[in-house]
């Protein structure tokens, strides 16, 4: 039998115990924190020392962080954990199905809401700090709680604020999503009965088979034919927490029968382009995410959107973008590359494609205008420019998909352009 190591505590027994309800929390929170990796973390604080906060902080970052977009989860709990206790009361008030009059006014933070659930997992609204008697004159509390159905509320919450298990829930929405296309008519014909246009060769066969009695006019009508739809997400840092959810939409798309796509084609890009169709196609989302995960081996980078797309013209363009495809393009923009590069690549992008729908999470900000170099540049080159930051926005392409002539925000956008 394998003899372990004997672990060696501190001096103090309840900082190892803190530490592995700390770990605890992390784990709640979605972080992938198993015991070993709580021994690591008591042993690593023994040999560093609790003497300088700092210290203590990025000794249990290096031990339970293994990816950057879970830093932001670190730090909250952290925060809440072990600096300042009082802010338990406002982690609280998230959670809560009322809205208090004399609460703070301001937007849970990315992670602050699955760091709440996280530390106050069974908690109760009676646990929360009351004020004095003296405040509670002026504690206005309306019950909020049966206003708003809960998917109605998922709708319109940003996928950057969603607990975890509000994105779980999301997701479950997201997979029952559809996203219905109109038929393409081709200009070649086809033999049809009621067919609006006459067919006078075949008229004339058939007349030919009868001693030359025309008995019947042939006609024929437009072939119909299917659109693909081709999918390009940004995967870089700013756009993780919407790329997953978009990417499940797709995989729902791409495995609903009957919707009318010829193909579904998905494309992932931060620094580089990669091809995850095949993996979409696997019917269990989490196995066919988990397997695009592995493929695209640049999540949460860096971004090149002009090189990317570029390489996209290149090698796939003639590939994929056949029978009139439509691009749906998911990305913030933000590109540190070239912009005569971009602009290049997404011209030739607008000339193969018969429409370019692009999703971009930052149209969800009021003040948001097209300052940007990345995005001045892709922005003459689009069809459609909607917001894409919610589960709201992906049903409103539906929309945008039906009627030809939407261009969502882009006038506005282009108005922008031309003042500035």
């Amino acid at each position: 039998m394998v003899e372990l190591a004997e672990l060696e505590l501190p001096e103090n027994p309840k900082l190892a115990q803190n530490i592995t309800w700390f770990a605890r929390a992390l784990r709640k929170a979605g972080l992938p924190i198993g015991p070993g990796r709580t021994m690591d973390a008591i042993r690593a604080v023994e040999a560093a020392g609790f003497t300088d906060r700092r210290d203590f902080y990025y000794t249990l970052q290096a031990c339970f962080v293994t990816k950057p977009d879970q830093r932001d989860t670190f730090d909250q709990i952290f925060r809440l954990y072990w600096r300042d206790p009082r802010y338990m009361e406002q982690m609280m008030s998230w959670l809560l199905p009322s809205v208090r009059g004399t609460q703070e006014d301001r937007t849970a933070k990315p992670a602050e809401k699955r760091a709440a659930e996280a530390m106050l997992d069974g908690a109760e609204a009676d646990d929360v700090p009351q004020p004095d008697e003296d405040e509670q004159e002026t504690l206005i509390e309306i019950d909020a709680s049966r206003t708003v159905s809960d998917e109605e509320r998922l709708r319109t919450l940003d996928f950057e604020q969603m607990s975890t298990a509000e994105m779980a829930r999301a997701k479950r929405m997201i997979a029952r999503l559809t996203l219905p296309v109109q038929p393409v008519k081709s200009r070649r014909t086809i033999a049809a009965p009621n067919g609006a246009r006459p067919d006078w060769p075949a008229t004339m066969r058939a007349a030919m088979r009868k001693g030359g009695d025309v008995t019947r006019f042939a006609t024929r009508d437009q072939r119909i034919r299917w659109p693909n739809l081709v999918a390009i997400c940004d995967i870089s840092g700013s756009m993780s927490h919407y790329s997953r959810a978009v990417l499940h939409f797709l995989h729902a798309v791409a495995n609903e029968k009957g919707a009318g796509w010829a193909q579904v084609h998905a494309f992932t890009f931060g620094t580089r382009l990669t091809n995850i169709t095949r993996h979409l196609r696997q019917r269990d989302v989490d196995a066919a995410l988990a397997a695009a995960g592995a493929e695209a081996q640049d999540w949460e980078g860096g971004t090149r959107i002009g090189e990317c797309l570029r390489t996209f013209n290149r090698d796939w363009s003639r590939r994929v973008m056949g029978q009139g495809a439509i691009v749906l393009l998911i990305t913030d923009g933000l590109d540190r590359g070239d912009p005569a590069q971009l602009e290049a690549a997404m011209r030739r992008l607008h000339l193969t494609a018969r429409k370019v729908i692009w999703l971009n999470p930052l149209l969800r900000f009021d003040g948001f205008a097209p300052r940007a170099r990345g995005i001045a540049a892709m922005m003459p080159h689009v069809d459609s420019f909607r917001a894409g930051h919610d589960i709201a926005s992906l049903e409103g392409l539906a929309a945008a998909l039906a009627r030809r002539d939407d261009v969502g925000e882009k006038a506005r956008m282009m108005a922008a352009l031309s003042e500035a």
